[in-house]
């Protein structure tokens, strides 16, 4: 099962036991939320994670905040 929560994160029970990924790769969106956490700047994880841009972090921040206000992660 597979389920596009927006255009950078998905969520598919094949990849990383259904974690939360970013959109072709087997990166997990807690990894980067984790390293917010620690202090790293956005440059940091662009470099830690070349394939993944700005837009990406802003969707895991935005990904994080719907789910801890409760709201529906995947688009109507």
């Amino acid at each position: 099962m597979r389920v596009e929560i927006n255009e950078y994160i998905v969520i598919d029970s094949e990849i990383c036991h259904g974690k939360a990924t970013f959109r072709e790769t087997r990166i997990m969106v807690w990894q980067v939320l984790e390293m917010l956490k620690a202090g790293y700047r956005f440059e940091d994880i662009l470099r830690e994670f070349p394939t993944l841009t700005v837009e990406h972090i802003k969707a895991a921040l935005d990904f994080a905040a719907k789910k801890l206000a409760g709201e529906s992660l995947v688009p109507a």
